[in-house]
């Protein structure tokens, strides 16, 4: 079994800019005589490798506890793609994932430089895709990220963003990218790994 760790390292990870970065502390050290090794941290819940709950943008919207697991587990597309996706790309990238097996089509990874367009994010949203995962801290423009974050997470598409998908091909894989079990909350941080299938 091939196994992909697409998640950044959570203390040297990217941030959005403006969000606080995660911060650890060592609590007690074997070292300095301690029974063991704990340490605490505290950390934006968009730091590094995180998804967005539909809460992060719609104020009755979902929070990460009440979105449903299976959006967040299963078969998934990586596509490779740089620049802009328009509407014509993310039409071609359904058409490609929908080709390879029917079954990754509703969880959509792109690998590369890639922000997302007002038409490519409808177009995914009529599709009706439970989630889409990009390398970038965040969907769409990072100047300007809140009307893609509007038209996705209107849809209940979760995102996945800040993935690290360099070592992986084109295809179909299995993902696994669950949230802490954080409640209220409209993101979190996750261990987002693929599976070769």
């Amino acid at each position: 079994m091939e196994i992909y760790d697409i998640s950044q390292e959570v203390f040297g990870c990217d941030i959005f800019p403006g969000d606080p970065g995660p911060h650890r502390e060592t609590l007690s050290s074997i070292a300095e005589g301690a029974a063991c090794n704990l340490t605490a941290f505290d950390m934006c819940a968009h730091n590094g490798t995180h998804v967005d709950a539909p809460y992060h943008f719609y104020n009755d919207g979902k929070t990460i506890d009440q979105v449903e697991l299976d959006r967040f587990i299963g078969y998934a597309y990586v596509a490779e793609h740089d620049g802009d996706i328009t509407e014509n790309d993310a039409r071609d990238i359904m058409r490609a994932a929908k080709e390879a097996d029917p079954r990754p089509a509703e969880r959509i990874l792109i690998k590369g430089k890639a922000t997302l367009t007002r038409a490519a994010a409808e177009v995914f949203a009529a599709e009706g895709i439970k989630l889409f995962g990009n390398e970038s801290q965040t969907v769409g423009p990072e100047n300007a990220p809140m009307e893609i974050h509007l038209i996705m997470l209107g849809a209940e598409i979760v995102l996945l963003e800040g993935i690290r998908l360099e070592a992986v091909p084109e295809g179909v894989y299995l993902l696994h990218a669950a949230p802490l079990n954080l409640g209220g909350a409209d993101g979190s941080p996750c261990r987002a790994t693929l599976i070769k299938i």
